[in-house]
């Protein structure tokens, strides 16, 4: 005994501190803002986002509304996935529909079949009509480039644009909502999160997930080096064979641009020792929209993408 206190005792685990920040980012948006909106769209980013949400105000329910922004190229397992959770927990969905602005003229359908780039216009116009001053989204700063350039906080002006310039400092925590009318702020609480943070917060909470995280057996083809969810969104052409493959997906987002990897990992211990060794992001690995050009997510989240 040498009577000085064991301090480890008390200090929090990696995950117990990121948990505890981004429980702190809900609590302090829920008192600066007036009506905030969660980004929910069944993946696994979204999924945690609102794990944490439900922390943070338990046993209060949380006092945002989910707002998804539906290509009508998802995935089915992912669109049961989200509904069942919204019934689940009693929350309100908002639905931006990209096939709605087609349908009416506002936007037109891309040769290449690919609705990603189009999500800006229903997400910009389901902001404005519903006045949402603070929308919560699950992008993290080691996905992307361009997305390592955001603060938690991130405050984009009356058209939505992004403007790396207008950055604020977070120093000590600090966060700066402040926003003038017709403005509103991003908030990113998994920004300090790895794709292996969010895994094995997965694993220690026994967070379900839509079952195509996971390695199962599914028609697919290749195009540009990634294996595509045969569809009716315009894939595959006639040289493009369809194959059974066992695969799994890192990231989900529309049919048409996200590509699922060669994988046997059934459980979360064997998608946490898959991530481990990899060496590639899993956008960069599966993401069609990102190979557009080297600034392609940095010009769309200038227009109001996320």
């Amino acid at each position: 005994m040498t009577g000085i206190p064991d301090n480890s005792l008390y200090a929090l685990s990696h995950l117990d501190t990121l948990e505890s920040e981004a429980v702190h980012i809900f609590r302090e948006v829920a008192g600066e803002f007036e009506r905030p909106v969660i980004l929910f769209s069944g993946g696994k980013d979204s999924i945690v986002m609102l794990h944490l949400a439900l922390k943070a105000f338990a046993p209060a329910p949380v006092p945002f509304a989910l707002l998804h922004v539906d290509t009508g190229h998802n995935f089915p397992e992912v669109l049961e996935y989200r509904d069942r959770t919204v019934a689940e927990h009693g929350l309100r969905l908002h639905v931006a529909s990209v096939q709605e602005f087609i349908d009416d003229g506002r936007l037109r359908e891309r040769p290449d079949g690919t609705r990603n780039p189009l999500q800006t216009a229903p997400l910009l116009e389901a902001i404005e009509r519903n006045r949402f001053d603070a929308v919560f989204g699950g992008g993290r700063r080691d996905e992307e480039k361009a997305r390592a350039k955001e603060r938690v906080f991130s405050l984009r002006d009356e058209f939505g644009g992004w403007d790396p310039r207008r950055q604020r400092p977070e120093l000590w925590n600090l966060y700066n909502g402040r926003h003038a009318p017709g403005e509103h702020v991003r908030v990113f609480p998994l920004s300090n999160w790895t794709e292996l943070d969010v895994w094995q917060y997965i694993a220690r909470e026994k967070i379900e997930l839509p079952g195509i995280y996971f390695a199962h057996e599914r028609e697919v083809f290749a195009r540009q080096g990634m294996w595509l969810t045969a569809g009716d969104w315009g894939g595959p052409k006639d040289t493009e064979p369809v194959e059974v493959r066992r695969v799994r997906y890192r990231t989900v987002g529309d049919m048409s641009c996200t590509g699922a990897v060669d994988s046997d990992a059934v459980t979360i211990e064997d998608v946490i020792t898959e991530i481990a060794v990899s060496r590639l992001t899993e956008r960069g690995a599966t993401r069609a929209d990102d190979k557009m050009s080297e600034a392609a997510m940095e010009d769309r989240k200038r227009e109001g993408y996320f």
